[in-house]
């Protein structure tokens, strides 16, 4: 990434994490995953019960690879040849966890965390349940305000998670949102986190682009 557009992040992300600290949530800035990883384990002690919601970045900055390390007691919901039920169970029991993890669909520069999800267990753990809950996010995520993020969620994050998933929705192919009534349609469930309770929401950012 170009240095000045680096810069120019670095200040974007600096304003959302003062304004999520107003808002009752912790947010830090790492450069590096070995510096993501240092926080996360700073954040979250050797041996507890953590869980995670679906999320390409935890893929795709390899987070999910350290969660499965043998430093926690992962529930892991993408183990390889569980059922639909043991799955359901993982959704369930991750409200006893320590630790969450996901990302966010949108972060507005006004420090409010906003969600859409399909099947609800996502946006559910964020709202109450695991003691910490545990944001990475890359500067994308990032929005001016809700406008903004309901308008992020409509024409990139949707369509293309509906893509990823094979659904048949039109956003698949008109790449935007109708606000269908298909039955794939994966948009029910919306949430913003405008103040929680303190010291449970954690936001780290990465000055990439990762995820939808």
């Amino acid at each position: 990434m170009d240095k000045n557009k680096r810069l120019v992040n670095e200040l974007k992300i600096n304003r959302t994490i003062e304004a999520l600290r107003k808002n009752n949530m912790e947010g830090f800035l790492v450069n590096t995953r070995e510096e993501l990883i240092d926080k996360i384990d700073e954040l979250v002690k050797e041996g507890s019960k953590i869980s995670c919601g679906g999320s390409m970045t935890l893929f795709e900055y390899g987070i999910i690879d350290h969660l499965r390390s043998e430093r926690y007691d992962f529930l892991d919901r993408y183990k390889v040849g569980l059922s639909k039920e043991e799955i359901k169970n993982i959704f369930r029991e991750s409200f006893f966890c320590d630790a969450y993890f996901t990302s966010s669909n949108a972060i507005t520069e006004d420090g409010e965390l906003y969600n859409v999800d399909g099947n609800g267990n996502r946006v559910a753990a964020m709202l109450y349940g695991p003691d910490k809950v545990i944001v990475i996010a890359g500067v994308n995520k990032i929005v001016k305000d809700i406008n903004e993020a309901i308008s992020r969620v409509k024409n990139c994050v949707a369509p293309a998670n509906a893509m990823r998933l094979n659904k048949k929705t039109p956003c698949v192919k008109l790449g935007k949102c109708i606000d269908c009534k298909s039955e794939d349609r994966i948009c029910r469930e919306y949430t913003v986190i405008k103040r929680p309770v303190p010291n449970r929401i954690y936001v780290i950012f990465i000055n990439e682009d990762l995820g939808y």
